[in-house]
């Protein structure tokens, strides 16, 4: 849906500037998803750089990672309106043709995440669920050093970190597309409402 309603957004205030400025926005990643986002990111380069250098750190982080894929699951149904997985289907069958059209710079206009963001978001929690579930595995009686495991995970981490590399290039390109600071937008939990750029 492009330009999902947001409640109390219509019309700019002729109060102070704050107060226009807040018209212009609305609030769309509540703190717990901006919380987890930045945790995992940082849970990631940390599981990245640790492995057979600081073993028990990696596996730590590991852990870690598995403890806030839960909590997704969990937010994507109790959480926020755009925390909640309720859109995931329809965006996802929507992505083909979104990515189609970027080619000639349509973006769409989306409060929540788009439908390219929607594949990179699915496609991320699964690579990481397998990525974390494998190294849980490798480090049991039953299943340590079976190499289906290792190659699993080792296939699985490297996928991970190309798909935040994507993940990334993608953030910063839709943001330039949209003159909107996307990243900004992670760290305060707002995007601006139609009709008003950036620089407005």
């Amino acid at each position: 849906m492009i330009d999902e309603a947001a409640p109390g957004t219509c019309g700019v205030s002729d109060g102070t500037p704050a107060d226009r400025t807040a018209s212009r926005t609305v609030t769309v990643w509540d703190l717990p998803l901006r919380l987890w986002h930045w945790a995992l990111a940082a849970s990631v380069l940390a599981a990245w750089f640790t492995p057979t250098v600081h073993d028990s750190v990696h596996r730590i982080v590991g852990y870690t990672v598995l403890a806030l894929l839960a909590f997704r699951l969990v937010w994507g149904v109790w959480g926020s309106r755009y925390s909640r997985f309720r859109m995931v289907g329809v965006r996802l069958r929507a992505a083909p043709r979104y990515l189609w059209n970027l080619r000639r710079g349509m973006t769409g206009r989306y409060i929540g995440l788009n439908p390219a963001g929607t594949l990179m978001l699915v496609a991320l929690l699964l690579s990481l669920a397998v990525s974390a579930i494998s190294g849980a595995l490798s480090v049991t009686v039953t299943f340590f050093g079976v190499w289906w495991i290792e190659d699993t995970h080792a296939y699985a981490s490297d996928a991970v970190m190309v798909l935040v590399v994507l993940h990334v290039v993608g953030v910063v390109l839709m943001g330039l597309l949209q003159r909107e600071n996307l990243i900004r937008a992670m760290f305060t939990g707002r995007k601006r409402i139609r009709g008003h750029s950036q620089g407005a």
